[in-house]
């Protein structure tokens, strides 16, 4: 991250990863999985569901689909969110290829 003055007030620019610029551990899944998260929340939003009527579209209790909305979706897993989508009828593709630098990353391209 790179920092800045700007009139006397210090400017600290992103990664473009706020968990990995709040420090947390696996910054890039939890980035992964809130990307799939705002899908999922804008799908809900874009059918008219209920929150009953999103869980058992998705196939999980309404209470998990509460605490997803409102953020909390650390129990569970990118590939139950990306079922979650596929079920509210979204495809998902996964593109594979090989990168310059030593370790690769995972990107989530919305369309």
């Amino acid at each position: 991250m790179a920092k800045r003055v700007i009139e006397g007030i210090e400017i600290e620019t992103g990664s473009g990863n706020v968990f990995a610029d709040l420090g947390l551990p696996d910054a890039e899944k939890l980035k992964i999985k809130s990307g799939l998260v705002i899908e999922i929340t804008r799908a809900i939003r874009k059918f008219g569901l209920t929150q009953d009527e999103a869980g058992h579209r998705m196939g999980i209790p309404q209470p998990k689909v509460s605490a997803m909305l409102r953020g909390d979706f650390a129990n569970l897993s990118e590939r139950k969110l990306m079922d979650c989508l596929n079920r509210l009828g979204y495809d998902i593709e996964i593109k594979v290829r090989p990168t310059r630098r030593p370790v690769g990353h995972l990107t989530l391209a919305i369309a």
